[in-house]
């Protein structure tokens, strides 16, 4: 998240962080239903909660004195960091009463306005004293959100950040309250407004930044993978790789140099597809929808390199392909990758910071050593949201590759503004899902308006794009018998179980645009186990069980090449 001089406001009641544990509140962690999945047995649902960051919370000595207030420390409590840290204790928080926090069943709500207290930060816990580790890496991760109320300038975002699943306590004794209370986070932006990291207050060379907010000499960075960050207009979903291991303290100009800040994004309005996401467009977001991403990995194993980071949504019962990209000098892609990358930034002449921390790779590594779900609701007082959601930067010219990033006005996203109108502004996440590739959704394919699926892939050459509906690849169960493969490539077929391909059913297909290939991904199902085969293939079909469109949405016509291709030209 784009978050290294955002100011967080808090309530009354939420004005600090510390590290030791309060008496007077008692801290109940709401409790949050989601799923773990498997494409042989299913979805099993997990009795989880969620505890909101220590940084909202009310912090005070052992008299109710408060160690924090207004965006200043107490300098008669707070003489120096590791005195702070023992004089001051966190409380537990009134979720609903004080930070517009509910949830019902596997829904959670974040309002953005509740009295005084502005947006909240929370995690996904596994047990009371720790937050829940993901592995993402071969894994699949969903959820339901509604965006419907978020305007522009606000930012209802659900990330990974590489946080200790401890909240730091038995690396750093001084901190007592740990996970429990929502201690230890950090992100790609080295965020400084973070009032305890390690143990000890961040209280050196404070500066006042809000009302209730400010910064402190030093940052708190690790990796993230931002999987959804969005409003009404515009969405993204963003890697930051960086180079340390989990929490790493920062100062100076180590912290812009530690992590990869700018991140490689895939933003459909800012790619080019402007009809994509948003009110009435493909993506609704006027009504809930479901989002899916997908982590694949070379070998389509758990512990392979991280190669790719796919997208698809659902709504209203049909699946949608991620949008492709549509910006002139730029390849067409529709995923994320360490290919993509380097393009997008060649194209708008950014430095590849993400390529220098380690792409995919690096983002992959810190993946397999364990990530914290983060789920929030925020407004940006440093650039008012306007990477997200507008032209950034406003001194370029908009028609300039990748600088429109949304329909919102240069002007709008002011903290001010949407304080003062976001009484009614919220987002609610729900059916979270995490799980073996393909077995965290269903859906039938989407039919655009016109008749074609939103399975159409594009494909370029020297600048040139083709359209090429592949409809026959898309949405069919099919099981390979024999020889009945074409165009298999050697060392992309992963996990193949005996000499004939047989037996296999299918999970999903995606088309790589780096490659010029659908990947085919096939689960074995042979009783004693169920394996995966990751395959390439030009363009695999069942006429038996093909339901889609066969005809070409006007003007094209169809172009026959094979049994198994043919292309809308």
């Amino acid at each position: 998240m784009l978050q290294s001089t955002i100011l967080l406001s808090a309530s009354l009641f939420a004005i600090g962080r510390a590290q030791q544990i309060g008496t007077i509140a008692a801290e109940v962690h709401p409790p949050l239903t989601w799923s773990k999945c498997t494409t042989a047995g299913g979805c099993v649902a997990q009795a989880g909660q969620v505890v909101l960051d220590a940084n909202w919370r009310w912090v005070h000595d052992s008299s109710g004195n408060n160690c924090y207030k207004g965006n200043q420390w107490s300098a008669t409590i707070c003489p120096d960091p590791v005195t702070c840290a023992a004089n001051c204790a966190l409380d537990g928080a009134p979720y609903v009463a004080n930070y517009g926090v509910t949830t019902s069943g596997d829904a959670l709500t974040l309002k953005f306005i509740t009295g005084s207290n502005i947006g909240s930060r929370l995690y996904l816990m596994s047990t009371n004293t720790e937050y829940e580790m993901f592995n993402p890496n071969n894994q699949e991760f969903s959820f339901d959100v509604d965006v419907s109320t978020l305007p522009c300038g606000l930012n209802g975002a659900l990330y990974f950040s590489e946080m200790p699943a401890d909240g730091g306590m038995a690396a750093h004794p001084t901190n007592k309250a740990g996970a429990q209370y929502g201690t230890g986070y950090c992100d790609s932006q080295c965020p400084h407004d973070i009032k305890f990291i390690n143990g000890a207050a961040n209280m050196l060379n404070w500066t006042g930044t809000s009302a209730n907010s400010g910064t402190g000499t030093y940052g708190s960075c690790c990796s993230e993978m931002d999987i959804w960050e969005a409003n009404s207009i515009s969405a993204a979903y963003t890697p930051h790789p960086c180079s340390g291991t989990g929490l790493v303290e920062c100062s100076g100009a180590t912290c812009t140099s530690t992590c990869d800040q700018a991140g490689c994004d895939f933003n459909s309005y800012r790619w080019g597809n402007t009809s994509f996401y948003g009110p009435g467009k493909v993506v609704d977001t006027t009504k809930v929808f479901t989002v899916v991403t997908q982590f694949i990995t070379v070998d389509g194993t758990a512990t392979g390199a991280l190669s790719e980071i796919r997208r698809l949504y659902v709504q209203g019962g049909k699946t949608i392909q991620n949008s492709v990209t549509n910006i002139p000098g730029l390849t067409t892609y529709n995923s994320i990758s360490d290919n993509f990358c380097a393009a997008q930034k060649t194209v708008t002449g950014d430095t590849n910071t993400f390529a220098a921390e380690g792409g995919l790779k690096v983002m992959g590594q810190a993946f397999a050593r364990g990530m914290v779900l983060v789920l929030s609701i925020w407004d940006d007082y440093a650039v008012d949201m306007l990477w997200l959601d507008s032209d950034y930067p406003t001194t370029a010219s908009p028609t300039a590759p990748g600088v429109a990033r949304g329909s919102c006005s240069t002007s709008s996203g002011v903290p001010a503004t949407v304080e003062a109108a976001g009484g009614n502004v919220q987002v609610i996440y729900s059916n979270i899902k995490f799980g073996d590739i393909g077995s965290t959704y269903t859906g039938s394919p989407y039919v655009a308006p016109g008749g074609s699926t939103s399975s159409s892939s594009t494909t370029s050459k020297a600048g040139t794009s083709t359209t090429s509906t592949t409809s026959k690849a898309d949405y069919f169960h099919h099981k390979l018998q024999g020889d009945d493969v074409h165009h298999l490539q050697g060392n992309d077929i992963h996990h193949l179980q005996g000499h004939h391909i047989q037996g296999y059913h299918y999970d999903y297909c995606a088309w790589s645009h780096a490659d010029s290939l659908w990947t085919v991904r096939w689960s074995h199902m042979e009783v004693s186990a169920i394996a995966y085969s990751s395959r390439r293939l030009t363009v695999p079909t069942d006429d038996n069980d093909h339901s889609g469109p066969t005809t070409c949405a006007s003007p094209f016509t169809c172009q026959y090449s094979n049994d198994y291709y043919s292309q809308c030209l």
